[in-house]
């Protein structure tokens, strides 16, 4: 299968930075899939998952935030949080789950349940991408 360059960047630094056959990563308007060749495109990141395939394999990860961007020199993603499957703590997430049904539960106001919703979906989504371990 063709390949095409790949990096993946967070604030926590460097990722991925090698060939890939294709990623599939969650966008705001839904899953996009990434293959050599592909269109230019630049699309902001929602909260779901991304799988990295390389001629090595696969590998599953929690994104959130930032964008993508597809040039005819490959494809860069600026995530506020990627994080691979077999590297998310469950407990912590499952602890960070419980916090943010409690706050929604308590919100005063329109922006703390947005917030605490935002924190919702961001747990919910770590749980499911670290049972694809």
């Amino acid at each position: 299968m063709k390949e095409f360059h790949l990096q993946i960047a967070t604030p926590d630094g460097i990722k991925f930075d090698a060939n890939a056959e294709s990623l599939l990563i969650k966008c705001d308007e839904g899953d996009v899939e990434i293959l050599a060749g592909h269109a230019d495109l630049f699309a902001p990141l929602g909260i779901g998952r991304a799988r990295i395939k390389t001629s090595e394999g696969a590998r599953t990860a929690s994104v959130a935030g930032g964008f993508l961007s597809v040039t005819k020199d490959g494809a860069e993603v600026v995530a506020t949080t990627f994080e691979y499957a077999d590297e998310i703590d469950e407990i912590r997430a499952a602890m960070a789950k419980e916090a943010a049904e409690e706050a929604l539960r308590n919100a005063k106001d329109e922006a703390e349940s947005a917030r605490a919703r935002g924190k919702l979906l961001r747990a919910i989504n770590r749980i499911k991408v670290a049972e694809l371990k």
